[in-house]
């Protein structure tokens, strides 16, 4: 008997066109003699199924199953390429969790922890995973400009908390520039974080659980064309994706060990892919994805095929990896 896969995409942030490619990637790539998949869209105002044909069929959220042409389809796994909310977030996870259907990815705790910067890099500071330098703001707090660059200095990066692809994203070189960067962050979060800028060689690792083990991949080196890797750099071809990255020996086997760790204290399963920028020789930890881009032009399967793993090996072993943790 084949599988049924609900391969869910969409969601409700600005990285949902991202999401649908994503998800029509693994669509496309999944063995149809082993599964069969479903595409879901999930959005706001509406969670359907999607045919071949583009005619959508409502989704019944009691269960999570869908009525095609009078027959009921019940799923055995969830393959998650929702980026940002509510697929990166741990609301998906907890809805999912509580109908006790396998998913891909990470459990619901460790997604809403990893999905906000602030709380995930506190949480790891304590292991010895270094960082930039943090300034934290919520929406309606004063805005001391003065404080903010004494604690950081000047470049620094203004980032939305919760929110992924370089949305709200702003490199600021001037306390006159500080205030329009915050007003951006805030159109895409209510809490925003303010960093130190780190001059150095800035590297994307995936770390995988793979046929039971945590498995770290090859590193890719990101040198973006932009000032940094924001938006167009990341899905626009304008940067450069180097991988396996030209690091040292030395360089490599820290980042190798530090990414390693990060996926292992926060208990993390399913894909994860985590930024580094290197200065004085040591990884700083940038964010952690749990959601990561799935298109062939993607950082993780690009990582993957240069381990030897194809895409259809990647996405088989997640779903497999699921369901036996389900059982």
């Amino acid at each position: 008997m084949k599988k049924n896969i609900a391969i869910i995409m969409g969601g409700y942030s600005s990285e949902y066109q991202i999401s649908l490619k994503s998800g029509n990637v693994v669509f496309e790539t999944l063995n149809p003699l082993k599964y069969a998949p479903y595409r879901i869209h999930i959005f706001q105002d509406k969670w359907v199924y999607v045919d071949d044909n583009d005619n959508e069929f409502p989704i019944d959220r009691h269960d999570f199953s869908v009525r095609v042409h009078g027959e009921k389809v019940t799923f055995d796994c969830v393959f998650n390429a929702i980026h940002g909310s509510p697929g990166e977030d741990g609301f998906i996870q907890a809805y999912f969790q509580l109908l006790n259907i396998p998913h891909t990815s990470c459990s619901m705790y460790q997604a809403s922890l990893t999905f906000n910067k602030r709380d995930c890099l506190s949480v790891l500071k304590p292991y010895g995973i270094k960082t930039a330098t943090s300034y934290y703001l919520n929406l309606g707090d004063a805005v001391d400009e003065v404080g903010i660059i004494e604690k950081v200095g000047l470049p620094c990066f203004v980032k939305a908390n919760k929110a992924g692809s370089s949305y709200g994203v702003s490199k600021v070189y001037r306390k006159s520039d500080l205030q329009s960067a915050i007003d951006v962050a805030f159109k895409e979060d209510d809490e925003i974080i303010i960093e130190s800028f780190l001059d150095g060689t800035e590297v994307s690792v995936g770390v995988i659980t793979y046929h039971g083990e945590t498995k770290v991949l090859p590193i890719t080196e990101i040198v973006s064309d932009n000032d940094f890797f924001d938006y167009e750099a990341k899905y626009l071809g304008e940067s450069q994706e180097i991988t396996p990255a030209r690091l040292t020996k030395v360089e490599e086997n820290k980042v190798h060990a530090v990414a390693k760790l990060v996926y292992d204290t926060l208990k993390l399963s399913g894909f994860s892919r985590s930024e580094y920028i290197f200065k004085n020789g040591e990884p700083h930890l940038l964010e952690v994805n749990t959601v990561p881009g799935l298109t062939k032009e993607s950082i993780l399967p690009q990582q993957a095929m240069a381990a030897g793993i194809t895409l259809e090996a990647l996405f088989e072993n997640a779903i497999e990896e699921a369901l036996k943790n389900q059982s």
